[in-house]
């Protein structure tokens, strides 16, 4: 249930290893399972409890005899149950997508948004494997597709936007596949822009339609499938690897050597932000970290910055930090 909302999972293996309880998982595509990690990694499948740690195995295939309460092979409903035990039950049954009641409390139940409980991670609604997101209650002043381009982008490569020509506060986000529309959901849903509560959710559309020529739009539908800003171009980069929930901190990269810290500082307090921190890496002048006054205004802040152009060939590269300083 849980790992199925980032991919098809085709096989899982449980086992105690060093007085843990394990298991090995393995997705229909590598993607879903660097999203699923980005994404669940520290995690509580329970309240307080159940606090996953995930990292990637050595292992490039898993080998299941048998469907039970330790493996599965969720392409074979054929397997034996194992020597002795109890043929198919509502476990299994719920394995193979067939219909059982949710467990109180449970993951698979949950409706609360990331926000509103940290570590908990939100239910699925919607149409499940769609990439179109329905996002509301957005300023109407505020909003541009541009700006949602931007922040949409930081968790997959958004292919189309389009705010609604009569309901301001209403978008459509489409991203490049369900696993990526699925993130930004599990990121975005319930984050504060431009000082409303958004709200994030699968849509019933399949995919934006483009406005037919001479239709009236004012340039509120956008295409950015071929934007040379999506940051997930090629699978398995370190963009992959550094998918952060909004926080107070950012992450900035490809800084000119000629920038100093006063620089940025007022760069990022001419958009309005309050600057609290800031620092270079160590050992690279190009990579530093900035801490503002609240999440909204880093949202807000990412929004406005990345892609800065500071001349001499250099644009700013803005994405959420998962360390503060």
């Amino acid at each position: 249930q849980i790992f199925s909302k980032f991919g098809y999972v085709l096989k899982i293996v449980m086992f105690n290893k060093n007085n843990q309880f394990q298991a090995l998982l393995q997705y229909a595509d590598a993607m879903n399972a660097y999203y699923a990690k980005m994404s669940l990694d520290g995690q509580s499948i329970y309240s307080g409890c159940c606090t996953l740690r995930i990292d990637f195995s050595k292992l490039t295939s898993l080998k299941v005899k048998y469907n039970n309460d330790k493996s599965r092979d969720f392409t074979r409903i054929d397997l034996p149950f194992g020597d002795g035990q109890r043929p198919m039950d509502a476990s299994l049954a719920a394995a193979f997508g067939l219909p059982v009641p949710a467990v109180p409390g449970a993951l698979g139940s949950l409706t609360i948004t990331p926000s509103a409980v940290s570590g908990q991670i939100p239910a699925v609604t919607g149409i499940p494997g769609n990439s179109v997101l329905l996002v509301s209650n957005l300023n109407p002043e505020a909003i541009t597709p541009y700006g949602l381009f931007i922040l949409f982008g930081v968790y997959g490569n958004v292919h189309r936007v389009k705010i609604m020509f009569k309901k301001r506060g209403i978008a459509l986000v489409q991203m490049a596949d369900a696993t990526q529309a699925q993130l930004a959901i599990n990121h975005l849903n319930g984050q504060r822009l431009y000082g409303r509560v958004m709200h994030t959710t699968l849509s019933k559309y399949q995919t934006i339609q483009l406005p037919r020529e001479g239709q009236e739009d004012k340039g509120l539908t956008k295409d950015y499938s071929n934007s040379p800003l999506h940051r997930f171009k090629n699978p398995g980069s370190r963009n992959c690897q550094n998918i952060f929930p909004p926080s107070a901190t950012l992450h900035l990269s490809n800084i000119p050597p000629s920038v100093t810290v006063d620089d940025l500082k007022n760069l990022f307090a001419s958009k309005g932000s309050t600057v609290k921190a800031f620092r270079f890496f160590q050992n690279d002048c190009k990579m530093g970290l900035i801490q503002l006054g609240s999440v909204e205004e880093a949202v807000h802040a990412l929004i406005e910055l990345h892609n800065h152009d500071f001349g001499e060939n250099h644009h700013l590269r803005v994405s959420f930090s998962k360390s503060t300083i």
